[in-house]
């Protein structure tokens, strides 16, 4: 099955998608109204933070898939596919304003992890770009193991640069 044909397939029975999407911000509401003032606390805190992955991993592989579409593929707004490009990405921007509502994001265990993962993403994403768009055709005799390691090593940049840029920006 690839990934279109998921897409379709999903598409034509959305109900369990539009459950998970609904309930995200459902149960961030939920622990708005139970957990006031207490979201920095214990259970609360590992409550937002699943609440946090579950609902922006999907969104960040919505924005993503958004770019690629639009930049690369040169897909139409008016082709895009409502449960997965656009009810993701409101699903997790709803889901973070009402966590924020109730909690600061620095008190929630793995928040850095994930705004570190958009970072290296949309890194990553701007720098296919930029080869794509400059036609730079390589052809190696290089081994698959050591492209790996390379983009491994890319990917390592990113995230050691990204820590030293957002480290120097907040002192």
């Amino acid at each position: 099955m690839t990934l279109g044909e998921f897409f379709i397939s999903v598409s034509e029975k959305p109900a369990l998608l539009l459950f998970y999407f609904f309930a995200l911000p459902l149960v961030a509401v939920l622990g708005y109204i139970w957990g006031k003032d207490k979201g920095f606390s214990s259970p609360w805190c590992y409550i937002y933070s699943a609440l946090i992955y579950l609902a922006c991993v999907p969104g960040i592989f919505a924005f993503t898939l958004n770019i690629y579409l639009f930049l690369f593929e040169r897909k139409s707004v008016m082709d895009s596919n409502i449960y997965f490009q656009i009810l993701p990405i409101i699903s997790m921007l709803l889901t973070l304003y009402i966590i924020k509502l109730n909690v600061d994001f620095k008190d929630i265990p793995g928040f850095g992890k994930m705004s570190t993962l958009m970072l290296i993403i949309t890194g990553i994403l701007s720098l296919l770009w930029v080869l794509e768009k400059t036609h730079i055709f390589v052809i190696s005799f290089l081994p698959f193991q050591y492209f790996i390691f390379f983009i491994i090593g890319m990917i390592a940049l990113i995230y050691f640069g990204s820590r030293h840029f957002f480290k120097r920006e907040n002192e």
